[in-house]
């Protein structure tokens, strides 16, 4: 395996690390600052980007850093559910078990955090993909007679297409809730450069494995989306080990890209 080769204590471009190996650049910066305010003074928050650009390093990143006395994060994984099951998975997350109908449901929520000495942070990834029946009924979770402070938050996350979705007219509710909207734009070619670096040095190894061109080249064959350029730099450590290589260049980036159908 290349991590022999390169000697790496780890893969470097794998898709789930922990929070430590996720690189807070300037995009993450001004992310974090504004969910730090949603978190302490709002109810509803909205993270959109292209698909593959970070949003989930950034999820993971958010809710390490919040004060588990003070919070417990529900971390829910979207895909084409209706309203009641993603009901049925926040109860299931909230360790109870869930009821049958929808009032049953929402009473379980509501009386469970209420309970709580500590917020509710609930995280849907993947919003994009929800109906306005389901978005309307998160929207019934953060509108209910709330107390101070109010016992359960929500933050949205999902591709550009979420904003378009919570423009519609049925949901001027939900949208006017949200207090901070966190838009993650693909990496810059400096900020590319960083990424590949700082990936290398948490597995172990160095960013001056890849020569500065073939990091240059990387950005511009992959447009700065991090899953992108994990998905290239892997493909070139494997091609690299395979041919005995010291350094990845422009040329073993071109071959990988080829494979990867990038160009």
């Amino acid at each position: 395996m290349f991590a022999q080769a390169f000697n790496l204590n780890t893969l470097p471009f794998e898709e789930h690390i922990s929070a430590t190996r996720v690189l807070v650049d300037d995009r993450f910066t001004q992310a974090l600052n504004r969910l730090e305010y949603f978190v302490e003074y709002g109810l509803v928050a909205l993270m959109t980007g292209p698909t593959g650009v970070g949003k989930s390093c950034l999820i993971t990143r958010f809710l390490d850093a919040l004060p588990a006395h003070r919070y417990q994060s529900l971390y829910l994984h979207i895909s084409r559910v209706e309203s009641a099951a993603m009901l049925r998975m926040i109860v299931a997350a909230l360790d109870e078990r869930p009821s049958l109908g929808k009032d049953r449901l929402f009473r379980q929520i509501f009386d469970k955090t209420r309970e709580s000495e500590r917020c509710v942070v609930i995280v849907i990834d993947d919003a994009h993909l929800l109906n306005e029946w389901t978005l309307t009924d998160l929207r019934m979770l953060i509108s209910a007679p709330q107390q101070n402070p109010p016992p359960i938050k929500l933050l949205l996350c999902g591709q550009p297409s979420l904003s378009k979705l919570l423009a519609r007219a049925s949901l001027a509710d939900l949208l006017n809730r949200i207090c901070v909207r966190c838009r993650l734009p693909a990496l810059t070619r400096d900020q590319s450069v960083c990424y590949i670096d700082q990936r290398m040095k948490t597995a172990g190894g160095s960013g001056q494995l890849f020569e500065i061109e073939a990091k240059h080249l990387i950005h511009d064959h992959t447009g700065g989306i991090p899953r992108a350029i994990n998905n290239l730099a892997t493909t070139c450590l494997i091609h690299g080990a395979s041919k005995n290589l010291k350094r990845i260049n422009e040329a073993l980036v071109v071959e990988a890209a080829a494979e990867l159908r990038m160009l």
